[in-house]
């Protein structure tokens, strides 16, 4: 490290890194602003006052943390998606606020399902909205975007398998992956695992929460049934040493995303999250925001807080950085020149 860099402090070094971010999911990226104003203009019954609002959408000091309060959270984010022009402008503030924290690179992943339900949206319908903005935005604010479409474990294989025949039909237009997600703690992937196949198949790439919720088995299932390439949070693999060995044999990469699994109840502190040890075990990780609005974080606190947490050093957090450049879900030469980039950049500002 030479004396510029010396001199540049850890919160400045993190929010000047050029950023990626893999696990990022739209309907937890709402701004509070936008949630009043469309309240109001819906006639949605939330408080009128941003502080009791952000109680109700926001994990907050004093909430219990358990994956059961932060999943209570979109009870009230669901009640937004009332329009097109909603949908729209939620998906283009999503990459804007990303813009606004250095990601050069991002994944949002979005559940056409919960944005159709509250005003019964065709599904093809809220697909197109969201593609079309992420496609605008991208071009605003100079960040390259992909979207993975998400289904939910506890709702019908039926409905996943629509959402999935029209995420392949869409690929042209930015669609890259398929996510399984949802409550892992109470309902199983294998129903899901022909369909996913047959997604990966048809050209999707696939990515699974496993392992935050429910245990190291999650883990093995989502690779061996569903085919994951990337597992989404993962922090419980290494309850099971033959499953770290499965999935480091198989180049699986692990989406972690530090503060909602704390919020969550996955871990006790940020110092005692898992993320040092599968580090240690030679995992393929990376660091990424889950829902920022829901737990009131950019990807510039992670890098930060997990750094100041378990003494992460810089050369470590740009590792990160790359794993996830080389992670992304892009063609191969796609993704060595991601990464180009990003080094370029990193050089750039002798960071």
């Amino acid at each position: 490290m030479d004396r510029g860099q010396l001199a540049m402090d850890l919160p400045t070094f993190c929010a000047r890194l050029p950023k990626v971010d893999l696990h990022r999911h739209l309907e937890g990226a709402l701004r509070l602003d936008t949630m009043l104003e469309a309240a109001h203009d819906h006639g949605i019954d939330v408080p009128a006052d941003v502080e009791a609002l952000r109680r109700q959408v926001q994990v907050q000091d004093g909430d219990p943390l358990t994956f059961q309060n932060f999943l209570s959270k979109f009870g009230t984010l669901r009640l937004f998606y009332r329009s097109p022009e909603i949908i729209h402008r939620i998906t283009r503030e999503a990459v804007e606020d990303a813009a606004a924290d250095n990601i050069r690179y991002l994944e949002l992943r979005f559940t056409p399902v919960a944005l159709s339900r509250a005003e019964r949206f065709p599904l093809h319908d809220v697909m197109d909205w969201v593609c079309a903005s992420a496609e605008d935005a991208s071009r605003a604010f100079g960040v390259e975007v992909r979207l993975i479409a998400s289904v939910n474990r506890h709702e019908d294989v039926a409905l996943a398998e629509q959402v999935a025949w029209l995420a392949a039909e869409n690929r042209a237009r930015g669609i890259v992956g398929l996510d399984l997600a949802g409550n892992e703690a109470e309902f199983s992937a294998e129903p899901f695992a022909p369909l996913f196949r047959e997604a990966r198949q048809a050209g999707l790439h696939i990515t699974v929460h496993a392992g935050e919720w429910g245990g190291a088995e999650n883990v093995r299932q989502a690779i061996e049934l569903l085919g994951a390439e990337r597992i989404g949070h993962g922090v419980r693999v290494l309850e099971d040493q033959g499953i770290v060995d499965l999935a480091r044999e198989r180049g699986v990469v692990f989406e972690v995303c530090p503060t909602s699994n704390y919020q969550s109840g996955v871990c006790s502190s940020l110092e005692n999250h898992p993320l040092r040890r599968m580090v240690d075990a030679r995992l393929a990780v990376t660091l990424n925001t889950d829902d920022p609005a829901v737990s009131n974080i950019t990807l510039t606190d992670e890098y930060r807080n997990m750094a100041a947490a378990q003494g992460f050093s810089r050369a470590e957090l740009k590792d990160f950085l790359r794993t996830a450049a080389e992670a992304a879900f892009l063609p191969e030469k796609a993704r060595r020149a991601l990464w180009q980039r990003l080094e370029k950049e990193i050089r750039r500002q002798n960071l």
